[in-house]
This record gives structure tokens, C-alpha cells and sequence, in this order.
């Protein structure tokens, strides 16, 4: 179902000068002997998540999807970024389906805020906050206003049955919280950061309340798992795209676009670049990674990749096969000149429009690129890729000799803004 093709960036003699370095961390992978090796919880997940607590996320995911019109996601970063991806790329960009997804909790823009807030005065709402600390900013001031509206249309009592939380454990301010009000909790894993979480309740249970087939998606990642925890670069397509993006990165093409040509992927993009972005930017190293849809940002960024400064290489995410099309009509005047389409479907032209942009900016551009086929976007898929993007990125950021797993220089700006904002302490 899905094929990675890394021909165009990095020879089969040169993927061969990895083997040694690739046997040596996929043991360290396993062995959870690395930098951060605090962290590699995510790697065994598909197999060791806890199956009871899946029973009564989906008993309360349907109770949600039953009684509320609204769910309100409260996060931010992977607490955020996995599962507003999978919505988008499983029930696309405009789903008619009960109940609506908003999130909050991942700006500080008073206007969105604002907006969000005014909608669901009128509405039926559930809240999921997703927090395993419970005090980071932008969700915990998002969820302080999202309870107080909540109780205040429906009374503390009725508020409690409709606030979900995915939370630390044992400790935390949103764990003491919980177990203050009664709230249905879930637990974050403690060794799995925010990037890696998709797979946790972090992103099943949004995605459960809109009606994915979780189950299936979790199936996915399982067959990734055992397809992937291996070291061999003959077959094991994580590892080989890891060592052509490192081989990328040590010869001078330090950026990294991720192109996809269905717009309800783009927040699989987004997902892409929080994952390698966090993961592997660190002590002045690592690919700068950026994204377009084509065929759209063919008309505003394509002259610069095809001519401009030789500084990315492109990974594209290729669907084939659609969940729906649409056939191009025929007109008996033909003035827009597109009788020779009439019949043909938009996938045809869409698949089409990749094969030629992809030869222009390989032949003539002289771009480098991988690709990603993937046969149909649907939960089991999804979750392969996801599982097959993490252990690509672990890799990734130890062949630079990174700890992929934690994030130093987000602190810096946090430490600045509370100082500014007169927080003790800062």
C-alpha cells in the first residue's frame, strides 16, 4: 500500500555506505540506549498500548458524538497537530458530519479566540483538553475560558460529564484538576513526547468522537512497526528515506519540502514539520523543513524551485486513488479548449499534473526528490505513515548524533514572554 522511491536522491552504493551506522542505532532504538531514550515509548506502542483504556475511550467518544454538537479540542503542538491532520485528511476539509471539531488552545490570537468563543455560546459543546502538565499557556488559558463558558450555560455538575481530559498519569496541574472535579481522564503516556503522541488518546480521541476507525488506524501502525523495527536498507523504506534526507542534509540541500497535490493533506504537512522541525533542529544542525500543495503553489512558489537557488530537495506525499472524483464535462462550444479532457476524471489530470511537475523539476530543475506512494488515504494507512514518519525522524536525528526527543530552544521564548507578562519567577 505504500512505496518509497529515493532513487532520484541517493544511490544504492551510497544508501550501502549506511548499513553499519543504521545497524548500530536500530539497536540503540530498540535497546532505548540513546540520547533520550526516556522517550521511545511511541516505538513499541501499537503493540503495548493499554486495550482496556481504548474500550472506554470509544464508549465516551460515542456518548460525545451522541449528545454534543460541538467538541472543543484544547492543545497545542502534537497536542494538537496529529489529530487536526487526520481529520482533515480522512473527513476532508469541510466534513458535514455531527458533531463539528474546533480547536483551541494552539494560538494566542484574541480574534480567533474570540470568534470560537461566540459560536459556542449557542452550542451544545463537550470539551477534550490535552495537557500533560496542565500549565501550558496557550492551552491552559483556552481551557480556562472554555470551562468557564461551560459552566456557566449548563452548571458545574453538568459541565464535569463534558470535559474530557488527556493528562499526565499521576501528577500535574490538569491531573489534579481531574481528580478534584471527576472529570473522564486519559493518560499521555510518560514516555512519549507531544510529537510522537498521534497514536495515544492525544489524537484517538478526537478522531474517535468524529467517527475514524481507530481500530484500523492503530492496526496500520502495528504493521508498520513490524515491517520497519529492523536495520535492513535494502527493504526497510523508513530507514532508507532517513539516509537520504542526512545524505541530503551533508550535501548542501538543507531544506526539505514536503509536497503533497490533495489540499487535505497539507495539514499532514504541518504534522511533518512540527516532527522533524522540533526533533531534530538543534546545536546549529539539521534540514529546515518547509511544505507547499501543488498543484496551487505551483502558480506562486513553483519559478523559485524550478530556477531558483538549489537549496531543497522535495519529498511528495502521492495519493492515487482518491475517496472521491469528479468528471470533467464536455461543452459543445469548447471556447476554454478542454473537449480533449471531457470524460476524463480530475484524478486523471491530478496524477498527471504530478508526473509532469515532477520530471520538470527533476530533469530540467535538477531537484532531488523522494516519493511517497500511497495506494488510499483512509485510518489504516494513515496510521502506517504515521508510525513510518517517527521511526524515519528517530533515525533521522541520531544519524546527526541528535537526541530527537526533546526541544531546549523552545524554552528560551517562553522564558522571555512570561517575563514580559510579569510571572513570578521570570
Amino acid at each position: 500500500m505504500i512505496k518509497v522511491d529515493v532513487s532520484n536522491v541517493i544511490s544504492e552504493v551510497e544508501i550501502e555506505k549506511y548499513q553499519s551506522k543504521v545497524t548500530e542505532i536500530n539497536k540503540m532504538i530498540d535497546d532505548r540506549s540513546g540520547a533520550g531514550n526516556d522517550y521511545l515509548g511511541w516505538t513499541t506502542w501499537p503493540k503495548d498500548y493499554d486495550k482496556e483504556e481504548l474500550v472506554r475511550l470509544l464508549k465516551d467518544a460515542k456518548y460525545v458524538r451522541e449528545n454534543f454538537d460541538v467538541l472543543v479540542v484544547a492543545g497545542i503542538g502534537g497536542s494538537y497537530l496529529g489529530a487536526k491532520c487526520a481529520l482533515d485528511a480522512l473527513k476532508g476539509l469541510k466534513g458535514s458530519d455531527k458533531p463539528e471539531i474546533f480547536f483551541m488552545g494552539q494560538t494566542f490570537s484574541p480574534n480567533y479566540t474570540h470568534q470560537v468563543l461566540e459560536y459556542l455560546k449557542d452550542k451544545n459543546f463537550a470539551i477534550n483538553v490535552i495537557s500533560k502538565s496542565g500549565t501550558t499557556t496557550e492551552t491552559s488559558i483556552a481551557f480556562r475560558l472554555l470551562k468557564d463558558l461551560l459552566e456557566k450555560k449548563v452548571g458545574k455538575e453538568k459541565a464535569r460529564k463534558a470535559i474530557y481530559a488527556v493528562t499526565d498519569k499521576e501528577k500535574g496541574a490538569l491531573k489534579t484538576l481531574c481528580n478534584n472535579e471527576g472529570y473522564s481522564t486519559y493518560v499521555l503516556p510518560g514516555n512519549i513526547g507531544g510529537r510522537y503522541s498521534v497514536l495515544t488518546p492525544v489524537g484517538l480521541f478526537p478522531l474517535a468522537v468524529a467517527g475514524v476507525d481507530v481500530k484500523a488506524m492503530l492496526q496500520g501502525s502495528l504493521d508498520a512497526l513490524n515491517d520497519l523495527d529492523n536495520d535492513d536498507l535494502k527493504t526497510n523504506i523508513a530507514y532508507r528515506y532517513a539516509v537520504s534526507r542526512d545524505y541530503m542534509y551533508r550535501h548542501h540541500r538543507p531544506v526539505e519540502m514536503f509536497v503533497t497535490y490533495e489540499p487535505q493533506m497539507s495539514q499532514l504537512s504541518e504534522w511533518l514539520k512540527q516532527l522533524f522541525g522540533e526533533s531534530e533542529g538543534k546545536e546549529k544542525k539539521g534540514l529546515l523543513p518547509t511544505s507547499a500543495t501543488f498543484s496551487t503553489d505551483l502558480h506562486s512558489l513553483g519559478q523559485f524551485i524550478q530556477d531558483g537557488s538549489p537549496l531543497l530537495f522535495e519529498t511528495i506525499v502521492n495519493i492515487v486513488n482518491p475517496e472521491l472524483d469528479v468528471v470533467i464535462p464536455s461543452d459543445k462550444d469548447d471556447l476554454d479548449g478542454l473537449n480533449y479532457l471531457a470524460g476524463k476524471t480530475l484524478s486523471y489530470v491530478n496524477q498527471n499534473a504530478f508526473k509532469g511537475t515532477l520530471k520538470a523539476h527533476q530533469e530540467d530543475g535538477g531537484v532531488p526528490c523522494n516519493i511517497i506512494t500511497v495506494d488510499k488515504l483512509d485510518a489504516y494507512n494513515l496510521g502506517y505513515l504515521f508510525y513510518f514518519f517517527m521511526r524515519t525522524c528517530a533515525m533521522s536525528a541520531y544519524l546527526l548524533d541528535i537526541n530527537p526527543f526533546n526541544q531546549p530552544g523552545v524554552e528560551i521564548y517562553k522564558k522571555n514572554m512570561f517575563h514580559l507578562l510579569g510571572k513570578k519567577g521570570y
